[in-house]
């Protein structure tokens, strides 16, 4: 029988030498983009706004401006889920810009009319602010991005 003999721990032989690992590679999950379909009706919910400002034409543009987003955003909040996020997040940007027109008009009629001098350039300010993001959103919603409209009351959760 052979003497055992018990490796020299300082000669290089002895050492184990690391061996490199294959780890499979691990897709991560990538966050999925919203079909066409609810792109397309996300963008609607946008545009419908802009629509219902102009239809109404200005002053009862405020409150007209709502209920293009409110019809798509009830209509599709349910088979949706895109659709049902930037829907409410439309609806939430047209309540706030009738909201500031609301509370325009009735700075200007409490003065006497007076106050619309101020008011009304307020009110094209206010007007210009939500053309250019409503133009913003309804281009990211065909993009497949949720955005989020700056300034905005957050009354529809």
């Amino acid at each position: 029988m052979k003497p055992m003999s018990t490796p020299d721990p300082t000669t290089p032989e002895s050492a184990p030498s690391p061996q490199p690992v294959n780890i499979p590679a691990v897709a991560m999950p990538s966050p999925a983009l919203p079909s066409i379909d609810e792109r397309h009706w996300a963008m609607l919910a946008h545009l419908s706004a802009l629509l219902g400002y102009l239809i109404t034409s200005g002053w009862a543009g405020s409150a007209g401006g709502f209920l293009g987003p409110l019809i798509v955003w009830s209509l599709k909040k349910d088979t949706m889920p895109f659709v049902d996020q930037q829907g409410k997040e439309a609806l939430n940007f047209s309540i706030t810009i009738c909201i500031a027109f609301a509370v325009l008009f009735a700075f200007g009629v409490m003065t006497l009319f007076i106050g619309f001098i101020i008011a009304l350039p307020l009110m094209v300010a206010v007007a210009l602010y939500a053309l250019v993001f409503t133009i913003i959103a309804s281009i990211k919603a065909s993009e497949g991005v949720a955005y989020r409209y700056p300034i905005t009351l957050r009354l529809i959760k």
